[in-house]
């Protein structure tokens, strides 16, 4: 979706002439592209875009993994590397936290830093201390066994080696690949809603075997948008 920052608000419309647009939205189409194909004006599709976008971070959080085996790492995101600027030092980039269940389930969060103090928080936050967790070898999240997680496993990339023969986080690199893919397929979006951008992305990856119109149809029936 694109979202605009603040679009004026038409009159409401019946449940029934909106389900065509409802339709269109799990698409990833601009709100042109959606007004040329069911004669809403640009207006009208860019506020009711807006509305299911802001509500989509509720609906992710609500979902976030918790069980089963979970792998975590850092995504960074940015328009250009800083020369001499690299990996965990790299500036003027959004670092993105990620959490991925193996049944398919992630949360990712945007966060300030990758220091251990602030992974940590949100590891305690989202993962019971039961979980089986594998990680990298980056240096924030030591401390995670004393801590109380007695399964971690981490994943040396530079020995290309684990604590674990069968340890690895192929899955959560893999939607980070996701991520990078639809972060390439919108150039014009606004970087003051980033973030709900990046939550989006997140819902889609979690229903992207499933159909997204029911999805849009309950959060339409919950937040009374329609």
């Amino acid at each position: 979706m694109t979202i605009t920052n603040n679009p004026a608000k038409p009159a409401k419309i019946s449940e029934s002439r909106i389900r065509p647009p409802l339709h269109l939205f799990p698409g990833d189409l601009h709100a042109i592209q959606i007004s040329q194909l069911t004669g809403f004006t640009k207006n009208t599709i860019s506020h009711y875009l807006n509305e299911i976008s802001i509500h989509l971070p509720q609906i992710c959080n609500y979902q976030s993994p918790s069980l089963g085996e979970i792998e975590i790492d850092e995504f960074y995101v940015g328009v250009r590397r800083i020369k001499g600027q690299r990996g965990h030092s790299a500036r003027n980039k959004t670092i993105v936290f990620g959490i991925f269940k193996h049944n398919g389930k992630v949360y990712i969060e945007i966060v300030p830093d990758c220091k251990g103090k602030t992974l940590q928080e949100v590891i305690r936050g989202r993962i019971s201390l039961d979980k089986v967790i594998h990680s990298d070898g980056w240096r924030g999240y030591h401390g995670l066994v004393e801590r109380g997680y007695k399964k971690h496993f981490r994943v040396n990339h530079l020995e290309n080696q684990s604590s674990n023969s069968l340890s690895h986080i192929n899955c959560i690199e893999s939607f980070w690949s996701y991520v990078k893919t639809c972060l390439m397929n919108c150039s014009d979006m606004n970087p003051a809603t980033f973030y709900l951008y990046l939550k989006e992305t997140e819902l889609r990856f979690k229903h992207r075997n499933k159909n997204m119109y029911n999805l849009m149809r309950k959060i339409s029936k919950l937040k009374s948008l329609f």
